[in-house]
């Protein structure tokens, strides 16, 4: 039987080296892997046939390497070597550089018959589409968390099951909980009684429909004052139709309930005069509806910015209603936003940039060419921009998120003449 011809077509990435770490034999399939074929690797040594990435600090792993082929070595037992990033060179033909590798590898020592260590078995796994997708799933993660605390949001998260898995960090400052507490059931202690019966029937009934959940409520914050809130519940869906998860966020509205209810005080007190008056009632009662509409539904904006040159990567449904005629996504602000260089924004996107500085502003006055026919409108705005990181404490990006308040600061303007009369 030709064994040398039974080894090479082993199905398995395996490669023999000598105790002086020489390479004596591969199979095809080790060959294959590593782009290599018999006459490059037979008789090198195997550290230098497999350098270190140069470019990449994270493939820099050719110590490990050997100190695992060093521990088979001198303790003749077999070594097993965790999840590694090991880059391969790529030949001249295949367009050179290195191609990104994660493997699994154990190093298993042949004795001969006086007990000496003849040769070592190096069998491997390729497992970098495995890795790969891991880190992907935990970068995710990490952008999820990071924009659940940027958010002037409480933010809170439960799985398929319905059970609570996630509270950021705003929850903890507004009620003085720690997050541990809330996740068993102390959330219940921050709604008030009045409301607490009825916002789990209705929770329940969302949940078996699979359906949003939306409702107003007040909760007690750390110094025992309730504020009312407007909780939203989405249900996040797999590609199966399937639910994963479920996002819920709270927003402060109390301020703005105050504002109608004196507003309807106002109203009743007015209802009481003139035909005249009751006119003007009529009048301030059907805008007080349409601004109390669009503000219990709190439409909050964000997007994501990339590079310092600021191009659109996210934006939700919300931002784009800023801009309902115009395509954003991969374009530069300074491009799809002209009328805002000459506002002072792009500056400001700069400066968070190249300081890492955050930077939240209220009620500020941005002229926009909505309806793309040269007409500037006076749009105000609420928002913050937040710097987004990558591994290396690098800024990356932008993340903008805010509110459009145009309706608040008409509203008040309302009142102020109100008042007035």
């Amino acid at each position: 039987m030709d064994y040398q011809k039974l080894f090479r077509h082993i199905p398995e990435t395996i490669v023999v080296v000598s105790p002086t770490y020489e390479i004596l034999a591969a199979t095809q399939a080790y060959l294959q892997v590593t782009m290599r074929s018999e006459e490059e690797l037979i008789g090198q040594h195997f550290l230098m046939a497999f350098p270190d990435n140069p470019d990449s600090a994270g493939s820099k792993n050719a110590a490990l390497l050997r100190q695992s082929l060093d521990r088979a070595l001198q303790s003749k037992q077999v070594d097993y070597l965790d999840v590694l990033r090991y880059d391969i060179a790529r030949p001249a033909a295949q367009g050179g550089g290195f191609a990104i590798r994660y493997w699994e590898a154990s190093h298993t020592p042949v004795l001969d018959a006086a007990g000496r260590v003849a040769f070592i078995i190096q069998h491997t796994s390729d497992v970098t589409e495995r890795e790969t997708a891991k880190r992907a799933l935990s970068e995710s993660e990490h952008k999820f968390r990071f924009m659940a605390e940027a958010m002037p949001q409480l933010i809170f998260t439960t799985n398929a099951a319905g059970e609570l898995t996630y509270f950021n960090q705003r929850w903890v400052k507004y009620t003085g909980l720690p997050v541990e507490e809330l996740l068993n059931a102390a959330w219940q202690q921050v709604i008030h009684p009045d409301e607490l019966t009825h916002s789990k029937l209705r929770w329940e009934q969302a949940f078996a429909q699979g359906s949003e959940l939306q409702l107003e409520l007040r909760m007690r914050d750390k110094a025992g004052a309730y504020r009312w809130h407007l909780c939203r519940v989405l249900p996040m869906h797999n590609e199966q139709g399937q639910i994963m998860m479920w996002v819920g966020s709270s927003t402060d509205i109390h301020d703005t309930r105050l504002m109608v209810q004196e507003l309807l005080a106002s109203n009743e007190q007015l209802a009481a005069l003139s035909d005249q008056v009751q006119h003007a009632y009529r009048k301030v009662e059907t805008e007080r509806k349409t601004l109390e509409r669009l503000l219990m539904e709190s439409p909050a904006f964000f997007c994501t910015l990339q590079g310092p040159e600021h191009r659109f990567s996210l934006v939700n449904r919300n931002y784009q209603k800023l801009f309902p005629h115009r395509g954003l996504l991969g374009r530069k602000v300074r491009e799809a936003l002209p009328e805002v260089v000459g506002q002072g924004f792009i500056e400001l996107l700069d400066q968070v940039y190249q300081t890492g500085k955050s930077y939240v502003t209220e009620e500020t006055l941005v002229r926009l060419d909505r309806h793309e026919n040269g007409v500037l409108e006076d749009v105000y705005l609420s928002f913050s921009y937040q710097p987004l990181y990558n591994e290396a404490e690098e800024v990356t990006g932008i993340l903008v998120f805010g509110y459009d308040v145009s309706q608040q600061v008409g509203f008040r303007k309302k009142l102020q003449e109100l008042g007035a009369q």
